[in-house]
């Protein structure tokens, strides 16, 4: 992996969108971080998985909704979500969504 170095992203800029698909965007990855800007079609889901890393989801646009562990909480702008590693989770849309993925390399 590379050395920490600073990065500044214009996500307006950098979110399109596949028509009935999912676009990810690699923005940080190091040692320690990796950062993925995704955008889900309206419809489109990331099914249920693990991940072996804690991990942040920060919705930038949309609507949708994110499941943790089986519960389901609304997605839109401004929603953070922390998930311990090894948790289930999903992420669905309703419109088109875009959401910041931050994994941590513990």
């Amino acid at each position: 992996m590379s050395e920490p170095r600073p990065v500044a992203a214009d996500l307006a800029t950098m979110s399109e969108f596949a028509q009935d698909g999912i676009i990810s965007k690699s923005i940080v990855e190091n040692d320690h971080h990796k950062i993925i800007l995704f955008t889900l079609a309206a419809g489109q889901e990331l099914s249920e998985h693990t991940a072996s890393v804690p991990a942040t989801i920060y919705v930038v646009s949309g609507a949708g909704t994110v499941e943790l562990a089986g519960q389901a909480h609304e997605a839109r702008p401004g929603m953070l979500y922390y998930l311990p590693a090894e948790l289930r989770h999903a992420v669905r849309a309703r419109d088109d969504l875009v959401f910041l993925l931050t994994m941590f390399r513990t």
